[in-house]
């Protein structure tokens, strides 16, 4: 009974290769047209042989079939050779290739997905922290020509120990980025994640900070680190800063309307001041983008901004102006992914207008097309936290798309699938 079982099955892997869409049966007709010529000129050989009247081996008039018809043999010998060619192709490739492929996984579907993602539409995501990460997560379920731009104004924990101490740019918002986009996410981010603990030196850094620390020392600096990590961690897309330069994110807050507004220094020091923010800048203001994080813009078919803390993760990078200039002038499709819950420290109270005009009063003018906002507001939320109200009209600029993108299990984060469809939606929509 296995053995009947085995025959089916086989074939339907051989005939796998023949959809749609895998760049395979180009390949294949032209081995066939190849054989078939060189079947043409032995028979050319044969001919010659037949008429001329030489010596004929007993063993030739078998092979060739001259005991039967000739338009027999022909079909004879034609199904013969192309069943060979074929198996041994499958064998062939098999053998070549089976060690590379994960267990339990069809080499046919990691083909067709790979040729599917690379012929997707080219997004561009611009933030940091944990919801950038999220959203890549869903992303690269539908295409690897995603490129992220990370903010480089982190200054806490991990990442801000090894900049100080090393002059480096804060890996901690790299890091995550690649875990996200790698091809084995679970066991990466776990290990990406991993904090060392005692007392040491090493006490509090993540492993991941100081794998990304250890290439750019490898590779000689800190862009060619990410772009090596990519490769070793087979990442689908790419991770670039938003800028080079060694950038402190400062901020004005104020306590109340009868106070004076507090310079506060520190992407961390920020949320922890009392009071409402009511801009923030960087120091050095006028710094240029990475020029990769800028090609990438101005070739994208969709730009998203979010979602994320709004002052400390996606402002810092839309205060390069090169970047925000090259947001502007790119023919892509412009998104604000806004939150779906409140940051306490950060964004008390605010709406998603408020979300809207802080990002407009900072860029200097309409910036977005669309916003992503949540409608599903079930679930308990953390603490101090609050659900983002919808309040744009439907004549508003830009225009608020609606829908359920929240995380069951964790109403205060968007979830990456849904997420992925309501951006992905939104394009094959209006393009």
């Amino acid at each position: 009974m296995s053995s009947q079982n085995k025959k089916p099955a086989q074939s339907l892997r051989i005939l796998d290769w023949l959809h749609p869409g895998l760049g395979i049966k180009r390949w294949v007709v032209l081995l066939l047209i190849g054989v078939t010529v060189l079947g043409v000129g032995l028979s050319f050989a044969l001919v010659e042989i037949y008429t001329g009247g030489g010596y004929l081996p007993p063993l030739l008039n078998t092979l060739t079939l001259q005991f039967v018809p000739r338009y027999i043999g022909a079909v004879g010998l034609g199904v013969l050779g192309t069943s060979a060619i074929s198996y041994a192709l499958v064998r062939l490739t098999s053998g070549l290739v089976a060690p590379l492929v994960p267990a339990g996984r069809s080499m046919v579907k990691i083909v067709a997905e790979r040729r599917r993602k690379n012929r997707g539409p080219k997004l561009v995501v611009i933030g940091g922290g944990t919801g950038m990460a999220s959203l890549l997560r869903g992303i690269k379920y539908h295409t690897s020509n995603v490129t992220a731009i990370v903010t480089v104004a982190d200054d806490g924990g991990s990442s801000g120990r090894l900049r100080r101490s090393l002059g480096i740019l804060p890996p901690g918002d790299f890091r995550d980025c690649l875990a996200a986009l790698a091809d084995d996410e679970a066991l990466i981010t776990q290990l990406f994640r991993y904090r060392f603990g005692g007392d040491g030196e090493l006490a509090g850094h993540s492993f991941g900070n100081l794998f990304i620390l250890a290439m750019a020392e490898v590779s000689g600096s800190f862009e060619s680190a990410l772009l090596e990590s990519s490769r070793v961690m087979n990442v689908k897309g790419r991770v670039m800063p938003s800028t080079l330069h060694d950038v402190t994110l400062c901020a004005e807050v104020r306590g109340s309307d009868n106070e004076l507004a507090k310079q506060v220094s520190g992407e961390s020091s920020i949320p922890e001041t009392v009071g409402n923010i009511e801009r923030v800048y960087l120091e050095p203001e006028n710094v240029y983008a990475y020029p990769g994080a800028v090609q990438a813009v101005l070739a994208a078919d969709m730009v998203v901004v979010g979602p994320g803390s709004l002052f400390t993760s996606i402002l810092p990078s839309l205060l390069v102006s090169d970047l925000t200039a090259a947001i502007r002038s790119s023919q892509a499709l412009k998104v604000y992914v806004c939150n779906v819950a409140t940051q306490p420290g950060e964004t008390d109270g605010f709406s998603v207008s408020d979300h809207v005009r802080a990002l407009d009063s900072h860029t200097d003018g309409k910036l977005f097309e669309f916003v992503i906002a949540n409608r599903c507001q079930k679930g308990s939320l953390l603490p101090d936290m609050s659900w983002t109200t919808l309040d744009l009209g439907q004549n508003s600029t830009p225009d608020i798309i609606t829908a359920d993108v929240v995380d069951d299990a964790y109403p205060w984060r968007h979830d990456s699938k849904k997420l992925a469809r309501a951006l992905l939606g939104l394009l094959g929509k209006e393009r």
